[in-house]
C-alpha cells in the first residue's frame, strides 16, 4: 500500500501554522536565490522531527540568464558565461550549481530535488542529449531523488520523457490534471498548478469534483508500481485546498 503525503509549494500560512497541520513542504525560495545555510538550519530547527522538506532546483541549472527570473538571483553573470548557465547544460558551471543546490538538500535533510525546466527549454535533439547527459552524471554520484518537470513541448512526447526517465534514473514530475507520468516507478510526484485552458492557472481553486479526481488518480498510482505518492499544491488556495485533500484521503498529521 503507496503512502500518500500531502503538501504545498511555498509556506501559504506561518510556518508554526502550518507545521501544525502538515507534514510535508517544497521549498520554493531556492529556485530564486540559495538562502544561508544558517536560514537553512533554522528552518530545519524549526520544523518537527518528522517534516518533511523537498526542495525546488535553483534556476542556474535550469533557466539562462536571460530568464526574467534571474532578476531575483542577486548575481550577475559575465557575457563570456552567459551560456554557460541554464537548459540542463552539462557545463562546469551547471556542475557546480548542482552541487550548492545538494548542499541546500543536505541541510534540510531533504531526499528530493525537483528540476523545473521551463517552456523555452523545448524538446529539442540538443536538449534531449544535455537532459540524458546532465541528469546521468549528477544521478550517478547523488544520494538524493530527482524529480524533473518539463515543460513546453516536451509534454507531447513522453516517450522522449521516458527514455531520458529509463537512461539516468530520475523520475517524471507532472501536474496529473494535464499528463500522467511518463513511467510510475516506485516514488510518484505530482505538482497541482490550476486548471482549465490557461495552465498554469495559479489563481484556481479545486473543486470538489476535481479534488474526487484527483483522488482516483493519486490511487491508481499507488496501485501500480509506486510506494510513496507526492501531491504538492501550486495555487493560491494551496492551504485550504490541501487540507481538504488531506481529508478526502483519509490523512492527519
Amino acid at each position: 500500500m503507496a503512502v500518500f503525503k500531502v503538501g504545498c509549494c511555498g509556506f501559504p500560512v506561518s510556518k508554526s501554522r502550518y507545521f501544525k497541520t502538515h507534514s510535508l513542504v517544497e521549498i520554493q525560495q531556492t529556485f530564486y536565490k540559495l538562502p544561508s545555510k544558517e536560514t537553512l538550519a533554522r528552518w530545519r530547527d524549526e520544523a518537527p522531527k518528522d517534516f518533511e522538506f523537498t526542495i525546488k532546483a535553483w534556476q542556474a541549472i535550469t533557466h539562462p540568464p536571460s530568464s526574467p527570473t534571474w532578476k531575483k538571483s542577486g548575481i550577475k553573470i559575465t557575457d563570456e558565461l552567459k551560456d554557460k548557465y541554464g537548459y540542463l547544460r552539462p557545463t562546469k558551471e551547471n556542475f557546480e550549481a548542482w552541487n550548492m543546490i545538494e548542499e541546500v538538500a543536505e541541510i534540510l535533510d531533504a531526499k528530493i530535488i525537483v528540476v523545473q525546466t521551463p517552456p523555452s527549454f523545448n524538446y529539442t535533439s540538443e536538449n534531449f542529449n544535455n537532459a540524458i547527459e546532465f541528469f546521468s552524471r549528477v544521478a550517478k554520484k547523488t544520494k538524493f531523488i530527482i524529480a524533473w518537470e518539463p515543460r513546453g513541448t516536451w509534454l507531447d512526447n513522453l516517450e522522449k520523457i521516458k527514455e531520458v526517465i529509463e537512461k539516468t534514473g530520475i523520475i517524471h514530475c507532472v501536474d496529473p490534471f494535464v499528463k500522467d507520468p511518463a513511467l510510475v516507478g516506485h516514488i510518484v510526484y505530482l505538482r497541482l498548478h490550476g486548471k482549465n485552458k490557461r495552465w498554469p492557472n495559479y489563481r484556481y481553486k479545486y473543486t470538489d469534483e476535481d479534488l474526487a479526481e484527483l483522488k482516483k488518480k493519486t490511487l491508481k498510482y499507488g496501485s501500480m508500481n509506486a510506494k510513496e505518492v507526492y501531491i504538492l499544491f501550486n495555487n493560491v488556495y494551496m492551504y485550504n485546498d490541501s487540507l481538504r485533500f488531506k481529508k478526502l484521503l483519509g490523512i492527519e498529521d
